[in-house]
């Protein structure tokens, strides 16, 4: 079996800076020639932990350099002054600079991403990608943002990813941590505390036009044409892949660390997922995932799949198996593969970085590339 990790991204070109990241066609015409790479191996330029700092000084450089832009990306209500610095501070280890107001310059802007509409990342979003830290959903919403416009046909003719911005904001439950919990208790979350069809607050069901800040962000076409649907969802900081097959309508949970549903809660809310997708497709134009009542008991059994080995990579995983899981491959409930090592795992969080600040989608590309060139 090919060893999954060998993979080559061959999206948008990345400069090879002295940041230690190369050129993805460099890497193909390195192998082609045979250089000497191992069978699910990575070369790197640089040791990770050391690629990890200078991300951290990329990020701090293009923070202070004063790139800004007016967001319209859905608005996140941050936490007051003191308890949202100290709790970044704490939790990502990064230097904070603290204007004459009082502020932190955590919220700064580092890349606009135009996509449909323009998608803001500040300098916390892309701190989260350091060693061992929970990944923002920001991230992984940037993610499904770049790889919808990919230039392949996976992406321009078979995989819709669903920004997690659209589903877990619009219509899932969390257990509510920093990382990501600002987005959500002012979106369906409240409405829909514990995956009801029915809120409880608003004696309303789910629609989908009550959130129109998100309706900018979907593809209706690729969401109603494409033969899958890969929809990363995010519960109490843990990430789990939703899988759709719309022309066989099979439904799969792709799950980092469960192999089953670890609760029933968990079952609501992945019942909710369900049928939150199937709105969102027929708002698009496209059909329900299911017929009439149907439509509200969708249920996607557990993949068996090796995953992650530490409490904070699943972001990780769920972000490259949206690249690399072929859904054809699931034989009862099982998708077997070859799984990463650690320092494999951690090296990706570079390459993420890399992907979305040097990606041609982004409008501070040419701040990014001066800021690394300085490092």
């Amino acid at each position: 079996m090919a060893r999954t990790a060998s993979y080559v991204h061959k999206g948008d070109p990345l400069p090879s800076f002295s940041l230690g990241l190369t050129n993805s066609s460099q890497e193909e015409a390195a192998t082609q020639e045979g250089a000497s790479t191992q069978e699910g191996g990575m070369e790197k330029t640089l040791e990770t932990p050391k690629l990890l700092k200078q991300l951290g000084d990329l990020v701090e450089k293009i923070a202070n350099s004063g790139v800004k832009a007016e967001s319209k990306s859905p608005q996140i209500q941050k936490e007051s002054g003191e308890e949202s610095s100290r709790k970044i501070a704490t939790s990502r280890g990064t230097r904070l600079k603290k204007y004459a107001d009082g502020s932190t310059n955590e919220f700064d802007n580092v890349c606009t991403l135009i996509a449909q509409d323009k998608y803001i990342l500040t300098r916390m979003h892309l701190a989260s990608l350091k060693a061992e830290s929970y990944i923002e959903a920001e991230i992984v919403s940037t993610m499904c943002l770049i790889l919808n416009q990919k230039n392949d046909e996976r992406f321009q003719e078979e995989v819709n990813c669903l920004p997690p911005d659209i589903v877990y904001s619009v219509g899932c439950i969390f257990s509510i941590s920093f990382v990501i919990s600002q987005l959500l208790h002012n979106m369906a979350i409240a409405k829909h505390p514990k995956g009801e069809l029915i809120s409880p607050k608003t004696n309303k069901e789910f629609r989908v036009e009550d959130y129109p800040m998100f309706i900018s962000f979907i593809d209706a076409k690729k969401l109603t044409s494409h033969r899958y649907i890969f929809a990363p969802v995010c519960h109490s900081n843990y990430w789990w892949l939703w899988l759709i097959d719309t022309r066989k309508w099979r439904f799969y949970i792709i799950d980092p660390y469960h192999t089953k549903c670890p609760a029933d809660e968990r079952k609501d809310l992945n019942k909710f997922i369900g049928y939150v997708i199937s709105r969102m497709r027929v708002y698009a134009g496209g059909a329900p995932l299911k017929r009439k009542e149907n439509e509200k008991e969708i249920r996607a059994p557990y993949v068996n799949i090796s995953g992650q080995k530490t409490s904070y990579d699943c972001a990780i995983y769920v972000m490259k198996w949206l690249e690399l899981i072929e859904p054809e491959n699931i034989k009862r409930a099982k998708y077997e593969w070859d799984n990463w090592t650690q320092d494999e795992v951690d090296h990706y969080r570079v390459e993420y970085a890399s992907r979305i600040l040097f990606s041609e989608m982004n409008k501070d590309r040419a701040e990014a590339i001066r800021g690394s060139n300085a490092i």
